[in-house]
């Protein structure tokens, strides 16, 4: 924080500094910081950190200009104004909230993430900078990446994607194998740290213009009724989905079998979909994704609930197929 605020003192620009948002970030922290917003008169937001600040960001941008409350604007371009103007400075490795026209915020009495899509959050500057990131510990090195991981092939699978966004998504999709295991290994790999960066810009632009499916309607709903950590959530789930979505999308797997190094040729759909989803089970061990719920803590999750409120998310639609509950409860259990 102090490499933004020092500048900003050097520039004899005034600020005040709000530092309560939480992983998951709910409505009364997005409540609080507008309460300090207006009580300090600000008029540009600067934003610093990972997915959680910027979206939290998003959030009271939104409503320094349109007011009302954050749930009002669940959904689909839900803003009549542009938000406040907001400075991203971004310091973790993948979700990408710094760029997108996606924010997420936890609804704390449903225990449901909200999540808005919206052109008016976007946030006017984006700052990318790897040496901002060195200083990250390994496990949230590995969380933020495969959660890019997810983004990028969400956005190949998905109705939604169209060539500029494969084309993006597909080389997201190379640099994260390539440099994720790097990083995680030694936090100071700039390089990595850089590849990674291009990663996420990639994957972010690729799935804001896609879209995203099931494995984020799936992660969102263990996010806001346990506090999970949101990249864990999608990598743990990422494969027993992508499983399912495999005979929908032949052509897709194929495209990201050949991407990380498979020789397609003469190989069956099968062969190459079972590739990417065996290489994807193997980058998760190797950075140390956690296998199951309980090792996050949850013992008993609530299934049923669970699974209702998977199929009314709002990325839901943009999977291959649509899943029923049934189908949605035995894709939770395998990570019981």
């Amino acid at each position: 924080m102090k490499k933004v605020t020092n500048q900003l003192v050097e520039s004899s620009i005034e600020f005040i500094i709000f530092d309560e948002v939480t992983p998951n970030p709910t409505c009364a922290q997005v409540n609080k910081g507008l309460e300090v917003l207006k009580a300090e008169n600000c008029d540009v937001i600067v934003s610093i950190g990972g997915g959680s600040p910027q979206d939290c960001a998003s959030a009271i941008s939104i409503l320094a200009t349109n007011g009302g409350d954050i749930r009002d604007y669940e959904g689909v371009h839900m803003s009549k104004e542009p938000g406040l103007p907001t400075v991203a400075v971004n310091t973790t490795a993948g979700t990408s909230a710094e760029l997108t026209i996606n924010y997420v915020i936890t609804d704390e009495d449903r225990g449901v993430k909200m999540v808005m899509v919206d052109k008016n959050s976007v946030a006017r500057v984006s700052v990318n900078d790897p040496e901002l990131m060195v200083g990250k510990p390994a496990d949230l090195t590995a969380a933020t990446g495969m959660d890019a991981l997810t983004h990028a092939i969400e956005a190949i699978v998905t109705p939604g994607a169209y060539p500029v966004t494969d084309a993006m998504a597909l080389e997201g999709v190379k640099l994260v194998f390539n440099y994720l295991p790097r990083v995680v290994k030694d936090g100071q790999d700039i390089e990595a740290r850089e590849q990674m960066v291009y990663a996420i810009f990639l994957t972010g632009m690729a799935f804001s213009n896609a879209g995203l499916g099931y494995v984020h309607a799936m992660a969102h709903q263990l996010g806001g009724m346990y506090d999970l950590p949101h990249g864990v959530c999608n990598a743990m789930l990422l494969p027993i989905v992508e499983r399912e979505n495999a005979p929908y999308t032949p052509k897709k797997f194929r495209m990201i079998a050949e991407k990380i190094g498979f020789d397609v040729n003469g190989k069956s759909d099968e062969d190459c979909s079972n590739f990417v989803i065996e290489k994807i089970k193997e980058l998760s061990e190797t950075v140390g994704i956690p296998k199951s719920l309980k090792e996050l803590g949850v013992e008993n999750p609530e299934l049923d609930k669970l699974a209702e409120n998977a199929l009314q998310d709002i990325c839901a639609p943009g999977n291959p197929f649509m899943p029923t509950k049934e189908q949605t409860i035995e894709m939770f259990k395998e990570i019981l």
